[in-house]
């Protein structure tokens, strides 16, 4: 066969991934001169332990495996089995982390509370005060700057694999064709749009007007090297709240009882938190879905995560490298993993993980892959 993948962020390239792997020929196009959008601009994390009971989280625990695997074919990619904590530090916060360490999944997500000292005895960097955390060893790491680039350096090599930067796509041309800006029309037996956030243009022609997606608009910053090791990745308590596996009645006596921080409630914040092969840590985040996005980032969140952070570590963060704002597609419907389309023979939209495209993207190609019979 001949896949024709047309955007070149992580759900595009693991596309890509799958086709070659079955022994197709590819053709991935990408609008920009490298991808830039929402499969760079996030932690670079493979989140289990926040995910959905039944789809959603098979979907992530397959998805968790396929990373690893291909992790180890593409040094590049930087994965490793890191974990993650997410400390406690009220009675609110506790009941919430001893409810999802009870639930009949806890042991398949590799949920477990722990002691503080045990929490610091997997993470020293943790200094701050807490009286506990929620441990979860299924999570991991990637290193998402870089991913998408080691990614097809793999897939050139097989010599059936074909990237096309700078050539946005804006005609679907008879059955399984399209045309790009350049004039030259790319034929195949299967088109996979793959455009993230990018729903205008083809994507709205073809899908129409009621496209069950929407954007959503993060803030995220990186520092200089910690200076020492975060072996997790780290969480807080106001991730219990952006997260479905943390649905409980523990969860209700929180919001209730334990509002969010004017910044935080307002920006629809929580702390997630890794550290980079450099040393320096990305941290995040917010949420916004109200169109339109602003073109600026407001500092209060900023100032409010650095506050969390140091709590956490129990020392100044180091000095802040870079701010930035990204956009990516979720799909309106919580009960989906991502939105798949057929939007005229042999081409299909495969769009709106939210933020579980890093997470899921191996399982979701894989999915596409079967269901298409390649």
């Amino acid at each position: 066969m001949r896949v024709i993948v047309v955007g070149g962020g992580v759900v595009g390239t693991m596309h890509a991934w799958q086709a070659v792997e079955r022994g197709h020929e590819v053709v991935q196009i990408e609008r920009e001169a490298e991808a830039r959008g929402a499969s760079l601009r996030n932690f670079g994390q493979i989140w289990v332990s926040g995910r959905a009971g039944g789809a959603e989280l098979e979907t992530a625990l397959r998805a968790r495996e396929l990373w690893e695997r291909i992790g180890k074919e593409v040094p590049g990619l930087g994965f490793r089995a890191n974990g993650s904590l997410t400390p406690v530090r009220t009675g609110y916060e506790y009941a919430v982390a001893e409810a999802a360490a009870g639930r009949a999944d806890a042991a398949a997500r590799g949920h477990r509370l722990v002691s503080a000292a045990e929490a610091r005895s997997i993470n020293p960097a943790l200094r701050g005060a807490f009286e506990a955390a929620l441990w979860c060893a299924r999570d991991a790491a990637v290193e998402p700057r870089t991913a998408q680039l080691a990614l097809r350096e793999a897939l050139a090599a097989s010599g059936r694999y074909t990237f096309l930067p700078g050539r946005e796509v804006r005609e679907a041309v008879g059955g399984h064709s399209v045309r790009d800006d350049h004039g030259e029309v790319h034929s195949g037996d299967c088109v996979v749009l793959a455009t993230g956030a990018w729903l205008s243009g083809l994507i709205r022609e073809l899908a129409g007007p009621d496209l069950p997606v929407r954007r959503v608009r993060l803030q995220m910053m990186q520092t200089d090297p910690l200076g020492e090791p975060l072996t997790t990745s780290v969480a807080d308590a106001d991730s219990f709240r952006y997260y479905p596996a943390y649905a409980s009645p523990a969860l209700d006596a929180l919001n209730t009882g334990q509002p969010q921080t004017e910044t935080a409630a307002a920006h629809r914040m929580q702390l997630l938190m890794v550290q980079r092969r450099d040393g320096g840590l990305t941290i995040g985040d917010t949420h916004e879905y109200e169109h339109p996005f602003a073109f600026d980032t407001p500092e209060d969140p900023y100032d409010h995560l650095t506050e969390v952070v140091q709590a956490l570590l129990g020392r100044p963060l180091p000095k802040i490298r870079r701010r930035w704002a990204g956009v990516y597609a979720q799909c309106t419907d919580p009960g989906r993993v991502v939105h798949r389309q057929q939007l005229r023979e042999g081409i299909w939209l495969v769009t709106g993980p939210g933020g579980r495209g890093m997470t899921c993207s191996p399982a979701i190609a894989e999915t596409t892959a079967n269901e298409l019979g390649w």
